[in-house]
């Protein structure tokens, strides 16, 4: 039985040292123009920041090059395979042939992962981008375990699928519905996400225009293209079994904390079945995937192709309880009485407060309450803390020894 590789979003240099710190053995990352996320603030100087450093811990990093480009972009394409290929950068993730192409010749030596965005349902399609020079191929997350599985032993490719994360209502991603609605094109990286809006639904007569008359099904019925997010932690043992190379979790605009709960609680569920697979119980990652801000959960197709539970009728995200409390950037010797932290925080804190310290590689975090709180700046003893501007500190006394990096989750 082989262990599959974890691989994680990285929408920065410091989500990468986050995702890599709980357990992911390869991050994937691109910059804003050419990677299907817009938003990111990645430019080349930090891409090339996040793989020496993985490379020093002995990570890896896929750059992600997966739109469907224009002609007018492909100088910049290839400036940036070359500069990623001097970087000795782990693979490309690629959509485009054309961009396959370019890569081939630019950077013959680096392996190429097609991307889910070329919605690869079959062993033919791979064994085709087998011939143009794939390595790896990313399946489309529409597929159920038997198509799955029948790929992966009829190609000769490394095979990765989603496990963990958002779901595009089209098919594999490939969606116009934002270029439509927004002028925003989600093929191009800049997805307004026009699926997750709330619409109002009329009929209209056609013998009397401009009577439009509401369609109400029930309370939840204008979310009618959300989805609910994936989550395939109880099928882990299935998917290991079949010999699957990579298991990828969606969110390179996610938090920090949603990086180290997900990626912690998914590297503890591999190891765990990988020592001693009789006694793997889903239910506790599930308990812990449940802190994040998240949408409902579904198995999508997965188990069955005439699944109908995933869609998100509430058109929000869920977490009652938990919340972001913040990062811990260092020890301050403040008092020589107590354990205390450089805290860079994320909501308010206040005395009282009871917090859960997110630990690596460990499936249970460490529960305590706020008893002593310091002004960054002035150390001067407060009582609250509100984050009003980005990277704002406060030092905690923390009654345990934590390490640089480590996530702080707070109970509301």
């Amino acid at each position: 039985m082989k262990k599959p590789e974890l691989l994680a979003p990285a929408g920065s240099f410091e989500k990468a040292k986050t995702a890599f710190l709980y357990g992911a053995d390869t991050v994937y990352m691109g910059t804003s123009k050419l990677s299907l996320r817009s938003r990111v603030s990645v430019d080349n100087e930090e891409l090339l920041k996040t793989i020496e450093y993985a490379h020093s811990i002995g990570k890896k990093v896929y750059a992600t090059l997966n739109i469907y480009a224009r002609d007018n972009m492909y100088d910049e394409i290839i400036e940036q395979i070359k500069i990623l290929n001097n970087a000795n950068v782990d693979a490309f993730i690629i959509s485009d042939g054309g961009i396959v192409d370019i890569a081939k010749e630019f950077a013959p030596n680096i392996p190429i992962h097609i991307s889910t965005q070329t919605n690869i349902t079959s062993y033919h399609t791979s064994k085709f981008w087998k011939k143009n020079g794939a390595e790896r191929v990313i399946l489309a997350r529409e597929l159920n375990k038997e198509e799955i599985k029948e790929i992966k032993e009829n190609s000769d490719l490394e095979v990765e699928i989603f496990v963990h994360g958002a779901i595009c209502y089209s098919y594999s991603g490939r969606c116009h519905l934002s270029d439509f609605l927004a002028s925003r094109c989600g093929n191009l990286g800049d997805c307004a996400q026009s699926c997750r809006w709330a619409y109002n639904i009329y009929l209209e007569e056609k013998n009397n225009p401009g009577n439009l008359m509401p369609v109400d099904e029930d309370k939840n019925g204008t979310y009618i293209l959300s989805s609910k997010d994936l989550c395939l932690i109880k099928e882990l043992p299935e998917i290991i079994e079949m010999g699957i190379d990579s298991l990828k979790i969606e969110g390179r605009l996610k938090t920090e904390y949603y990086l180290a709960t997900v990626i912690n609680t998914y590297r503890n569920a591999i190891d765990d079945y990988m020592k001693n697979p009789n006694e793997f119980d889903y239910t506790k990652y599930l308990k812990e995937l449940e802190k994040t801000k998240t949408r409902g959960l579904t198995t999508f197709y997965f188990n069955d192709k005439n699944n109908k539970d995933f869609q998100e009728y509430e058109g929000k995200q869920y977490n009652p309880d938990f919340e972001f409390g913040g990062k811990i950037l260092s020890n301050v010797n403040l008092l020589n009485d107590y354990n205390c932290y450089n805290i860079e925080i994320r909501n308010r804190l206040q005395l009282g407060d009871v917090l859960e310290a997110l630990i690596p590689n460990k499936l249970r975090p460490i529960e305590f309450k706020i008893e002593k709180m310091w002004d960054y700046e002035t150390h001067e003893e407060i009582e609250y803390v509100n984050p009003g501007k980005e990277g704002q500190k406060v030092i905690l006394n923390i009654p345990l020894h934590c390490e640089n990096g480590w996530i702080i989750r707070r109970k509301k």
